[in-house]
């Protein structure tokens, strides 16, 4: 077993702003991905549905789903109706051969809002904790069921933003929940990727690679913009072009075994970062950085 490396579409076209690489066709993202060299490409908003429509432009490009990110709305409804909710989205997965899925709890959540400060986000009480893991540990068991693990993707602008509420997350959670690791995430939140993957490496299902640029975040920190105008402002890039120690967060990877995809996934302004050079150099340094980890990269 080894890992695998892949890529979102998002360095393409934004999901959350629509204006950003809209114009791109899905057909250039996809040769392009396999131009730089991954070997598998993450669902995006221009994706067909249908599994016997997407499976042979994959096929085309000769790239694997690696998985497909979920906008949860779990604090808003019931178990079962979120469960319902999910299915169209599972089944696509599992049609394509991918058994992990990227859920992020958005009830409330400001990043696709680009007039929402960052401030004003939505935050659990201390006495919500319990029983919104309760309820994830229990959807996860069911996916589980159906053979798809559930990785938690933790997101700024959400209700799980911060190191402390990942910390109050695992610990509220079964092992049925995975930890969707996000370096650049993570970083704008103030926390350490490294030791999140040291702390959690045990739990760590699926791992975004996505730098940052600390000059923009200053910036934004400053003005209390909305998350939105930061992904426009550059706060986000490709590994090797930010402030985040790759090779030390896949060493603590390394340390706790973590076997699975890595995914660049940077969200950008494609017409200030072409997508084809931020993806080669984005590979190229991820590629570099797992030799050193030891960490043997698959195909």
């Amino acid at each position: 077993m080894s890992v695998r490396l892949g890529v979102s579409p998002i360095g393409w076209s934004s999901d959350d702003l629509p204006e950003l690489g809209g114009d791109t066709p899905l057909d250039l993202c996809l040769a392009e991905a396999r131009q730089a060299g991954f070997a598998g490409i993450e669902l995006g908003r221009k994706f067909p549905r249908d599994p016997a429509v997407l499976r042979p432009i994959l096929e085309r490009h000769g790239l694997a789903l690696v998985s497909g990110g979920y906008g949860g709305r779990l604090l808003d409804r019931s178990v079962a109706d979120e469960l319902a909710a999910i299915e169209a989205h599972r089944a696509l997965l599992a049609a394509l051969g991918c058994d992990l899925l990227a859920y992020a709890e958005m009830s409330g959540g400001i990043a696709g809002d680009r007039r929402r400060k960052l401030s004003t986000r939505p935050q659990l009480r201390d006495g919500e904790w319990r029983d919104f893991g309760g309820r994830l540990t229990d959807l996860a068991d069911r996916l589980a069921r159906g053979g798809i693990r559930l990785a938690y993707r933790h997101r700024v602008g959400t209700v799980v933003e911060s190191e402390a509420e990942i910390d109050r997350l695992m610990v509220a959670t079964g092992d049925s929940v995975g930890l969707l690791l996000d370096t650049g995430h993570l970083a704008f939140a103030g926390a350490d990727p490294v030791a999140l993957a040291g702390r959690y490496g045990r739990r760590i299902a699926h791992v975004h690679c996505q730098d940052l640029r600390d000059d923009v975040l200053d910036w934004v920190r400053a003005g209390d913009a909305s998350f939105l105008d930061a992904v426009v402002g550059g706060v986000f890039t490709v590994p090797g072009d930010g402030c985040i120690d790759f090779a030390a967060v896949l060493a603590a990877l390394a340390a706790a075994e973590y076997r699975g995809w890595l995914v660049v996934a940077a969200e950008q302004d494609p017409a200030k970062a072409p997508p084809l050079a931020c993806a080669r150099l984005g590979f190229a340094h991820l590629s570099a950085a797992v030799a050193r980890a030891g960490l043997g990269e698959g195909r």
